[in-house]
């Protein structure tokens, strides 16, 4: 297996913690893996954006052009990293119906407007995206029970809740993709 995911975000909202969910699912699995933890002004709530390769790959970076999937926690850094998606490559977005159409395969959910209607907790907004990855991204490397293993894994005092969270992303992308 070869996979490429780029995972953006703002600092403070979880992108090293999928990077670290990912990175455990590939070592469960037996898989190669290689990601980053941070580019970027995490500390500072800037722009930050990490890469996980799964597979036979020699460098960590991912190149222009060839990520299978582009997780992103807002909308404006989908659009600051959409280069590295393949021409096939699959967009996650947390964003409103203000979100440009683009020439990739993208799934859009209003996670924000979910999280303060209390469907989930907004720590919690890097769990649901991955849920919502999990569900509706094809070829997407991993299975739910492979998730729910590496997150508990990852945080055992906080896995049941994060898992309640996934579930709950893969419940509502199967409802809005009828």
């Amino acid at each position: 297996m070869k996979y490429q995911v780029v995972i953006a975000g703002f600092g403070g909202q979880g992108v090293v913690f999928l990077v670290k969910v990912l990175s455990i699912a590939s070592s469960l699995k037996n898989e190669k893996c290689l990601g980053t933890e941070n580019h970027g002004m995490s500390q500072r709530g800037g722009s930050v954006s990490c890469y996980v390769k799964i597979g036979d790959f020699s460098s960590p970076a991912i190149d222009e052009g060839q990520a299978h999937l582009l997780i992103a926690l807002e909308g404006d850094e989908a659009l600051r990293n959409i280069q590295f998606l393949r021409p096939d490559g699959i967009i996650v977005v947390n964003a409103d119906k203000k979100f440009p159409k683009l020439n990739y395969k993208t799934i859009k959910i209003d996670a924000f407007s979910k999280a303060n209607q209390n469907i989930f907790n907004i720590q919690a907004l890097n769990v649901y995206m991955l849920g919502i990855s999990l569900a509706r991204a094809q070829n997407f490397p991993f299975t739910q029970d492979d998730i729910e293993q590496a997150i508990h894994v990852m945080n055992e005092k906080v896995a049941d809740k994060n898992i309640i969270v996934l579930r709950q992303a893969i419940k509502d992308a199967n409802e809005e993709e009828r």
